[in-house]
């Protein structure tokens, strides 16, 4: 149920109360005022004790900031001044009933023993008054209290099967959410994997094919004529537009992450750096390994990935270190490189950093930069782990077990 009809029904319903409870008090006080034996000061008695019991049902009951369910300081406070009324006039009994209005709903076995409790006394009055009671006047007390308590365990009950029917609907409309969010993130990654396979079967494959014939014609040309040199500039041209088409396929559709878990996909970036380019590349993973969500692992992976192809283009790099460190609540991942850096004031804008910013940002997680001319580049990432016992995961180990080559993972004893 909407939030805006929900304050409605809330709204309704207390309304509904206030109005019952000042009705049923002004009822009886001017009832008893009617009477012809009641002094004056006797009546500007009942008038303030009346005022009182309005007013304290006020403060604890209507006014903003009241508990949902009245408190025992209000009870013993209202009924304490119900006595006073109904001692100074039997004929105030019935005030009762209005200082048990907040307990209709939320408390109907109080409720409905406050009823017999007020037959009771409503028939030791009359006995009192009277000198007996008459069978006609005590039947019609029983079948008087029967019925109130009937009523209100039937307004309770009805209250309670409405109240378990809107937990049923809120679970629904949850259930139907989560599915939602579910069939959304499905779709997009079914769209974002189409998408790979599209670049894949066309561009990749083109720039292949390409790469290919200039290779085949190079070999019809003099090794150093201006021809098989313009033809050479172009198969290096095909074949960096080739490897950038690859990196496209593997960013739309991280698969390393579909068979293996977050720190292990790394490695494997890592390796296939050194494996490709010659870059001395590595990975060190430090705690515990936890597992993120899917999506989440998949964005960390894409940030990891954009630095090392940053390392690989622009830094010039010797050697690029990546370190993931399980911190309990905490995953922090430095890629670290040897290159060239550069100035911040001169990058800030480039796409690829704001990019990952963007990324972590989605994350909750924090993201920096630590560069300058000369000085190699350190990209900084933290973002929060969930704390659950059952979502550690198992590191494959190095193939190495002495000092670690290049692309191989340092794997630092898991933390206790």
């Amino acid at each position: 149920m909407p939030l805006q009809q929900v304050w409605k029904r809330d709204w309704w319903e207390a309304a509904g109360q206030h109005t019952f409870f000042g009705v049923v008090l002004t009822l009886s006080v001017l009832g008893a005022l009617a009477g012809t034996d009641l002094t004056t000061g006797t009546a500007v008695l009942l008038i303030g004790l009346a005022v009182g019991i309005a007013a304290w049902y006020a403060y604890w009951i209507a006014l903003p900031g009241g508990a949902d369910r009245p408190p025992l300081p209000y009870l013993a406070g209202a009924l304490a001044g119900w006595v006073v009324m109904a001692v100074v006039d039997p004929a105030l009994l019935p005030v009762a009933v209005a200082v048990l209005t907040p307990y209709w709903l939320r408390r109907a076995w109080w409720s409905a023993g406050g009823v017999l409790v007020l037959g009771g006394a409503w028939s030791w009055q009359r006995f009192t008054t009277d000198g007996s009671v008459g069978v006609r006047t005590l039947t019609g007390c029983v079948l008087a209290a029967a019925v109130a308590v009937t009523i209100v365990c039937y307004v309770a009950t009805v209250d309670h099967e409405s109240q378990k029917r809107q937990r049923l609907l809120d679970e629904l409309t949850a259930t139907q959410a989560e599915r939602a969010a579910t069939e959304r993130q499905a779709g997009t990654l079914a769209e974002r994997q189409r998408l790979a396979r599209e670049v894949h079967d066309t561009l990749t494959q083109g720039f292949a094919s390409i790469s290919m014939l200039l290779d085949a014609a190079r070999d019809d040309l003099a090794p150093d004529s201006p021809a098989a040199r313009r033809v050479e500039q172009a198969m290096r041209t095909a074949r960096d537009n080739l490897a950038e088409s690859r990196r496209l396929v593997q960013a739309l559709r991280p698969a390393p992450l579909e068979r293996t878990h977050l720190a292990d996909a790394v490695r494997e970036l890592t390796a296939r750096l050194t494996e490709e380019t010659g870059i001395e590349a590595y990975t060190v993973v430090t705690g515990r390994p936890v597992a993120l969500p899917p999506s989440s692992e998949g964005e960390l992976l894409r940030v990891v990935q954009e630095a090392l192809t940053n390392a690989r283009r622009h830094a010039h790099a010797a050697s690029v270190s990546v370190t993931l460190s399980y911190l309990g609540d905490l995953l922090a991942i430095d890629i670290q490189d040897d290159g060239t850096g550069f100035a911040p004031a001169s990058r800030h804008t480039g796409i690829g950093l704001i990019t990952m910013r963007e990324r972590i940002g989605a994350l909750d997680g924090t993201f920096a930069v630590e560069t300058a001319a000369d000085e190699g580049t350190t990209v900084a990432v933290t973002v929060p782990l969930p704390i659950e016992p059952s979502a550690s995961v198992t590191v494959a180990p190095s193939r190495a077990e002495s000092a670690p080559a290049a692309g191989t993972e340092r794997m630092a004893a898991p933390t206790p």
